[in-house]
């Protein structure tokens, strides 16, 4: 039998459809790989340093810059940690404002992800120009009521900035109306393709077992048949009054991963469908609490606050010493924790494989650096 010997090969450091610098060192045999090490740290912003000399509304529009596809999300999560911290209650309209807002974050996030993935396999770009057709629809939205369509700022202590009207919501109606379709396109595109039966099917399997000690979440964890999801688990604003399943696989592979995210598009138009039908009426209805927002100084504690961001939970955990800074600031990134497992999903594949797992995982690099 033919030895060849070890080689160690860098990919990158560069921008592989990963939205930041990044590189990986593999050691491989021949063309099959023995084991992969990302090396990350290009894109350091020290987020939360600065997390602790901002002060605690400073802070919002920083979460932008977290995972930059889904800032409605960001601010979901840290809001949510501050409240905890604070005592602070947020008003029923404004609960159905955040979830619409962050269920649409979820679609807008899915569709691309799916669309870069298939770009990794060297395919074709209508999957990739479909989603991003449906993600600049969103985006429009975000304008409409938040000023900004990446970079939101939207969420506030207690509430939102501003109320959605009526114009907003015939928008979104206009989109709910199409969503549908948009989706049935998109499986009929790709479920059954060749190419990506070939290139996803039995390729970067993460093991349940695996999946669990490496504490990985979202739609990599489901994937691999494991159903929990934050909004479940420890439900928070009102999820705990909608009706959705949580979709899962039963292999851990890539295409796996990709049923799963094209299922969580639809319970997601499911959820705001029925947010839609429960919005409170605006007339005596308020979108903020009465919050010195500037000024806050929550009591000397801690709180950790959780939401189920698109690529998984994200977490915010704060610690107050009675100031209007955070004395510590810590941030549970998702892409930075799902990273973890992906020297163990591209082990005995080809290098060829290597950037197509990556892509399954879906990572931004402004959470993993941070």
């Amino acid at each position: 039998m033919l030895k060849t010997e070890e080689l160690q090969l860098n990919i990158g450091p560069q921008h592989p459809s990963t939205h930041g610098v990044f590189r990986l060192v593999a050691t491989i045999d021949g063309e099959t790989v023995i084991h992969i090490e990302p090396i990350f740290g290009y894109l350091h912003r020290n987020h939360e340093q600065l997390g602790e000399v901002n002060s605690y509304l400073m802070n919002i529009p920083f979460t932008d810059r977290l995972d930059y596809f889904n800032s409605m999300a960001n601010n979901h999560g840290y809001t949510l940690a501050v409240e905890k911290l604070a005592g602070i209650e947020v008003p029923e309209r404004a609960e159905y404002i955040r979830v619409m807002m962050a269920e649409l974050s979820r679609i807008l996030n899915h569709a691309t992800a799916l669309g870069f993935m298939l770009n990794d396999m060297g395919a074709w770009q209508t999957g990739l120009l479909w989603g991003m057709r449906e993600r600049e629809k969103i985006l429009d939205l975000y304008e409409m009521v938040a000023g900004s369509r990446m970079m939101c700022n939207y969420f506030r202590f207690g509430g939102v900035v501003r109320d959605i009207g009526l114009e907003w919501l015939a928008e979104l109606n206009d989109l709910m109306y199409a969503l549908p379709h948009f989706f049935d396109e998109f499986e009929a595109l790709l479920s059954d393709n060749e190419l990506m039966l070939i290139r996803s099917r039995g390729v970067g399997i993460l093991p349940q077992e695996l999946a669990i000690s490496y504490s990985v979440t979202g739609p990599l964890l489901r994937g691999s048949g494991v159903p929990y999801d934050v909004r479940k688990a420890e439900p928070y604003s009102v999820y705990d009054r909608f009706k959705f399943d949580i979709p899962v696989g039963s292999v851990g592979d890539i295409y796996d991963r990709y049923l799963v995210r094209v299922e969580e598009m639809r319970q997601s138009y499911h959820i705001i469908q029925q947010a839609i039908e429960q919005l409170p009426d605006a007339k005596g209805s308020h979108i903020n609490s009465k919050v010195k927002q500037q000024s806050l100084r929550p009591p000397v504690g801690d709180a950790y606050g959780r939401v189920e961001t698109p690529k998984g939970e994200l977490g915010f955990y704060l610690v107050s010493d009675g100031s209007g800074k955070a004395y510590r600031y810590k941030v549970r990134a998702p892409s930075f924790i799902n990273l973890s497992a992906l020297s163990d999903m591209c082990r005995g594949h080809k290098v060829a494989d290597v950037v197509v797992i990556l892509g399954s995982i879906d990572i931004v690099m402004g959470e993993v650096d941070r």
